[in-house]
C-alpha cells in the first residue's frame, strides 16, 4: 500500500483528518521523564499509543531529534508507528531541498534510514531537486506551498509570470505545476498553512483533490473551521490538519498521555463538526 492508500484508509477507518506533530521539547515533558536518557523516545511513542485510533498519519519533526543528538529515537519511534499502529502512515517534517547526488541522498535518509513514509519539501530549486523522491510512487512527496508563518508572504504571494504568460502569486504557480506536471505517480500533496484560509481555498481550486498538509491550527492561531470550509474536498476529506503542542503538552503530570488523547479527540470531533456542517 503507498502513501495516498495508507493516508485515505486512516482517513475512513478512524474517521479522521487529524495530524500530530511530534515535536519533542524536553523542557516541556512531564517531570518524571526530564532527565531520563530515553526520554525522547519514551514521550513520543506514549503519544503514539494514546492516540493512534483518532489521527490519519504523525508528523515527526526532524530538527527537534537531531539537535538533541537523538536521530536513534526518531528511527525507533518511526519503526515502533509501523509495528504497533501498521494503518497510521508517518510524514517526516524534514522540508529538504537540494539537487543532483546530495538530493538522491535526503531520499535515501527519509525512506531508508528513517522508515517514512512521506517527507516534506522545498520545491524552490525546482523540479529536478525533488525528482529522487517523485520516483518513489510508493512514498509521499509533500511540497511547500504557501506556509502557515507570518513571513510566507515576502515571498511566497509576489506576482510572478508563468511559463504561460499568466500572471499570479508564486505558492499559486507553485501548486499548479505540482499537479499538472509534478504528480506523474499521483503522490504529491502540498503544504498550505491553517493562518491563510483564502489562500487556502485557492489552492484547493487549483488542485482539485490532491492531499493538502494544514499545519498551524491551535497554538499558531489557526482556525479549524475555516480551514474545514476552504480546504476539504466534496468527499469531506483531502486534508491533513496538524497540530503538534496543542496536543503534546495538553497534560503536564503522568497523566500526559490521557490528555494528549482527549486533545486529540476534541479536535477530531471539532473537525468533523464542521465537515458534517458544510453546506
Amino acid at each position: 500500500m503507498n502513501f495516498i492508500e495508507a493516508l485515505k484508509q486512516a482517513w475512513r477507518i478512524n474517521n479522521s483528518l487529524v495530524c500530530v506533530g511530534l515535536d519533542p521539547e524536553p523542557s516541556k515533558f512531564p517531570a518524571h521523564l526530564r532527565g531520563r536518557p530515553d526520554a525522547i523516545y519514551e514521550f513520543c511513542t506514549a503519544i503514539v499509543d494514546a492516540t493512534a485510533d483518532l489521527v490519519c498519519c504523525y508528523k515527526p519533526q526532524i530538527a527537534h531529534f537531531a539537535a538533541r543528538r537523538a536521530e536513534d529515537a526518531l528511527e525507533r519511534l518511526i519503526a515502533h508507528i509501523h509495528e504497533k499502529h501498521p494503518g497510521v502512515p508517518v510524514i517526516l517534517d524534514a522540508k529538504r531541498g537540494d539537487i543532483g547526488s546530495t538530493a538522491q541522498h535526503y531520499a535515501n535518509e527519509a525512506f531508508e534510514r528513517y522508515g517514512a513514509d512521506a517527507v516534506t519539501l522545498n520545491p524552490y530549486l525546482g523540479r529536478d531537486s525533488v525528482q529522487p523522491f517523485l520516483d518513489r510512487a510508493d512514498k509521499g512527496v509533500i511540497l511547500l506551498c504557501h506556509t502557515s508563518n507570518p513571513g510566507a508572504a515576502d515571498l511566497q504571494e509576489l506576482i510572478v509570470r508563468g511559463a504561460d504568460g499568466s500572471e499570479l502569486p508564486l505558492y499559486q504557480h507553485v501548486a499548479m505545476n505540482i499537479a499538472r506536471d509534478w504528480n506523474a505517480n499521483g503522490n504529491c500533496a502540498l503544504v498550505v498553512g491553517a493562518t491563510w484560509p483564502e489562500q487556502l481555498a485557492q489552492v484547493r481550486a487549483l488542485v482539485g483533490d490532491m492531499p493538502i498538509l494544514v499545519p498551524g491550527v491551535g497554538a499558531q492561531g489557526g482556525d479549524a473551521e475555516a480551514v474545514v470550509r476552504n480546504g476539504s474536498t466534496r468527499s469531506g476529506d483531502g486534508l491533513i490538519i496538524s497540530s503538534s503542542r496543542a496536543i503534546l503538552y495538553a497534560g503536564s503530570g503522568e497523566d500526559f498521555a490521557a490528555a494528549a488523547r482527549k486533545a486529540s479527540l476534541t479536535m477530531r470531533e471539532e473537525i468533523n463538526r464542521h465537515l458534517h456542517a458544510r453546506p
